[in-house]
C-alpha cells in the first residue's frame, strides 16, 4: 500500500480520474469547493462524503509534492515504485 501512495503515476491517475470526475459540465470537486467556500448552506452528509471521496486523490498528490520538495521521499523508494 505504501508503494502505491508513493507512486507518482498511480496518484496522478487517481487525481485525473476520481479527483476530477465527472468532467462535464465542470469537475465535481470544483463545485463542492465553491459550495463550501460559499458557506456550505444546504450540504448534507452525502455531499460531505462526496467531497472527501473526490478530495482524497488531491490530498495524496499534495502530500507527494510536499515529500518531494522537502526531500523526505527517498529517491530509491520513488524509483523502485515507478519501475514496478
Amino acid at each position: 500500500m505504501k508503494q502505491s501512495i508513493n507512486n507518482w503515476r498511480f496518484v496522478i491517475l487517481l487525481t485525473l480520474t476520481l479527483g476530477l470526475a465527472p468532467f462535464v459540465p465542470e469537475p465535481h470537486i470544483f463545485g463542492k469547493v465553491r459550495w463550501i467556500l460559499g458557506g456550505a448552506k444546504g450540504m448534507e452528509f452525502l455531499d460531505w462524503f462526496d467531497f472527501v471521496f473526490h478530495g482524497i486523490p488531491w490530498v495524496l498528490l499534495i502530500r507527494l509534492i510536499y515529500l518531494q520538495l522537502t526531500g523526505k521521499l527517498k529517491k530509491e523508494e520513488a524509483s523502485s515504485t515507478s519501475s514496478e
